[in-house]
């Protein structure tokens, strides 16, 4: 059987006498992006330093390919990419000098480096920028040969922490396009702190607590763990709460105006269905209905309170 493309085994990490992450396990054996998420502080930064070399862990082990991080630091890094959340730019440098001598970091045979160099950044939309001085590119840009870098030994697991993170939205969206693009032909691993970001990139979720994992599933079992528990509803003629009530699953009514009421509900998926039955036989005359989202907050909160109960 082939290797795990990462495989993260008993990970623990201690600062001083506090613990960072305590016993990390993660296995990793397709492409496609995974998303790493998590509250500011959660252990998310520590959990990648070490997975990338950065950072010699207090206990368990990092294989990258089969390869012990650790113990064989080399030949694993050359299986590996990596974007921290601050890029790793010499900004006196042109983009062909930074990426030249990025390949040369990664050990790269030097008939290679050319053509890998040309793909590159022809990949990462910076071919114009060749001779360019690092410190006289945009952000989105910077954001783009950090990108670069981490991929140019055609790893084949690619890490990227928050890479998105100070970007303007026309180069998040840009930036989101080129990671699902390098995500066709490799594994990557997306951190971010924003459940968003997660939800439009990623196929799998990992979500760091408190230095614990409290969740690692598909993104579809995770959306389905976001229930709503509430619902904004609007009716032409609305009837008296204890009328809507009577609605199996509300457990509360709140007027917000006249013809505005939030609905409280639980255990209940069929709720809209419900509630717009009701109005029709009644003759309530629906308007409008939308459903509130647990906040992330929320999530991170629930999904740490039943991680400390297990």
């Amino acid at each position: 059987m082939n290797n795990p493309i990462l495989k993260i085994e008993n990970l623990s990490h201690r600062y001083s006498r506090d613990w960072a992450i305590r016993n990390i396990n993660l296995e990793i054996r397709q492409t496609g992006i995974l998303g790493l998420l998590g509250s500011n502080g959660a252990g998310k930064s520590t959990t990648m330093n070490i997975m990338c070399g950065v950072l010699n862990q207090t206990e368990g082990q990092v294989l990258v390919d089969g390869v012990d991080m650790r113990t064989n630091p080399e030949e694993a890094k050359t299986k590996i990419g990596f974007l921290p959340q601050s890029a790793p730019l010499y900004m006196d440098l042109t983009v062909d000098e930074y990426l030249i001598h990025c390949a040369w970091l990664r050990l790269m045979d030097k008939k290679i480096i050319p053509v890998a160099l040309k793909e590159v950044k022809e990949r990462c939309g910076i071919s114009h920028f060749s001779n360019r001085l690092i410190s006289n590119l945009s952000g989105g840009y910077r954001q783009r040969v950090g990108i670069a870098q981490a991929i140019i030994h055609r790893p084949q697991l690619v890490v990227l922490d928050e890479p998105t993170n100070g970007l303007d939205p026309n180069q998040i969206i840009e930036v989101r396009a080129l990671i699902k693009e390098i995500a066709l032909d490799r594994a990557v691993i997306f951190s971010s702190h924003i459940l968003s970001e997660v939800q439009l990139l990623c196929k799998d979720i990992v979500m760091i607590e408190g230095g614990k994992i409290v969740f690692a599933d598909s993104i579809e079992a995770f959306n389905n763990y976001v229930e709503p528990h509430s619902a904004i509803v609007t009716l032409a003629n609305p009837p008296q709460k204890n009328e809507i009530m009577k609605i199996a699953g509300i457990t509360d009514v709140n007027f917000l105006t006249d013809n505005q009421l939030r609905v409280f509900f639980k255990d209940s998926p069929r709720i809209t269905e419900h509630i717009v039955q009701t109005s029709v036989i009644n003759g309530w005359r629906l308007t409008e209905i939308s459903l509130d989202k647990t906040s992330v907050d929320e999530i991170f909160a629930q999904l740490s309170n039943k991680s400390n109960q297990n």
